[in-house]
């Protein structure tokens, strides 16, 4: 078993703890749900790339406003970071809008559509069939 790298538990932390800091200190009505869904901070621990699942939102424009809103406030999100996590270095933040779950939401729901739509013609096929037999 492969030990965490100090990168990956400072990345862990961060995330835990941005989650909490949107949770109860970003009060912007612009802002949808979000939802930190992963961190990666550079090896000399520097950088933070932050990403962000926003949910109840109608199209990929306002996910992007709300990783704007979020990078518009990463001065007082990181003091609120530095109160909360002791580290010599507080990494820069860049959040980032994770596209994969709604990917994923997308792309099952058209596996599921394709699936209804098959299941459809069979029924259209065997009633047609059986009309076909009343000959």
């Amino acid at each position: 078993m492969r030990e965490f790298s100090r990168t990956d538990r400072v990345a862990q932390q961060i995330q835990k703890e941005i989650a909490v800091i949107l949770q109860r200190e970003i009060k912007d009505p612009r802002l949808g749900m979000v939802t930190v869904s992963a961190v990666e901070v550079s090896r000399d621990l520097s950088y933070a790339k932050v990403f962000i699942t926003v949910f109840n939102t109608k199209d990929e424009d306002s996910a992007k406003q709300s990783a704007k809103i979020l990078n518009e406030a990463t001065g007082y999100i990181r003091s609120l970071l530095g109160k909360r996590i002791r580290a010599r270095i507080m990494p820069e933040l860049k959040f980032v809008v994770d596209n994969s779950l709604m990917e994923g939401m997308r792309i099952s729901n058209l596996v599921d559509s394709v699936i209804r739509e098959d299941n459809a013609k069979h029924v259209d096929d065997e009633t047609q069939s059986e009309e076909g037999n009343k000959d």
